[in-house]
């Protein structure tokens, strides 16, 4: 996981297809035995404007995590929590890059870490984003 600083104080909204560029280059399927990691990469954009970025850990016992778990250890490392923008990235069978939603469980994991969050926008393509909020369309708490 790592970290770059954005060189505004107000960040502007990066397009889409430059949110999963800017992923691509972190993805790096990698196999040892029965372990994997780096199928999928994802970014986090804060408020600050600030990049972070995650990736994918799968073990057999189940205890590996998301990208996008990877990406939010270290934004709340560096004391940052609301995001203005999200992607993650993976190769798709023909080698092209695809976009994956976050699943249900970073879904809750993005709005738990700061309710803020909630307007993040999140990319479902090139062409596509949604609030997170779209996908978490009843909150619990």
């Amino acid at each position: 996981m790592t970290q770059e600083s954005a060189t505004t104080s107000s960040p502007a909204r990066l397009s889409a297809q430059t949110l999963i560029d800017l992923a691509t280059p972190y993805l790096n399927p990698e196999r040892r035995d029965s372990r994997g990691s780096g199928d999928v990469a994802a970014l986090l954009v804060t408020a600050e404007g600030t990049h972070f970025f995650g990736l994918s850990i799968d073990v057999p016992c189940s205890m590996g995590f998301c990208a996008e778990a990877g990406a939010i250890g270290a934004m709340i490392t560096a004391r940052q929590s609301e995001i203005a923008q999200a992607v993650a990235v993976a190769f798709g069978a023909d080698g092209e890059v695809v976009v994956y939603p976050p699943c249900g469980r970073c879904r809750e994991f993005l709005y738990q870490i700061d309710h803020r969050n909630r307007r993040t926008e999140i990319v479902l393509g090139a062409d596509r984003t949604v609030l997170l909020e779209e996908l978490l369309p009843e909150l619990w708490n």
